[in-house]
């Protein structure tokens, strides 16, 4: 049998219970909860670029709500204000082609 540790949505503690199914819980430290939420990110990511569903992209909004709450990145939506006025946003499906060099 295989063994896991990851950040899980809140309510699913409860629905193993409910399934009995057994499991260890703790609580992460700041530190750790960053680091879990970045690594759920890349997770959520992964899982809709492989299946493009609504599903996965509402998953991978909720970590970002998630990660927004942190101090660190209170203050993101300001700089991705910044961000667009200074440069665009991807509107205009602009693709460009070259050379890298």
């Amino acid at each position: 049998m295989s063994s896991y540790k990851k950040l899980v949505r809140d309510k699913i503690p409860e629905l193993l219970d409910s399934k009995g199914i057994a499991y260890e819980k703790y609580i992460a430290s700041p530190d750790e909860y960053k680091v879990e939420l970045i690594k759920k990110l890349q997770e959520e990511i992964v899982e809709f670029a492989e299946a493009g569903s609504p599903e996965e992209f509402a998953d991978i909004l909720e970590v970002i709500e998630a990660l927004q709450k942190l101090s660190d990145y209170r203050g993101v939506v300001a700089l991705q204000q910044k961000k667009r006025d200074e440069r665009g946003g991807f509107e205009k499906r602009i693709i460009l082609k070259g050379e890298k060099g």
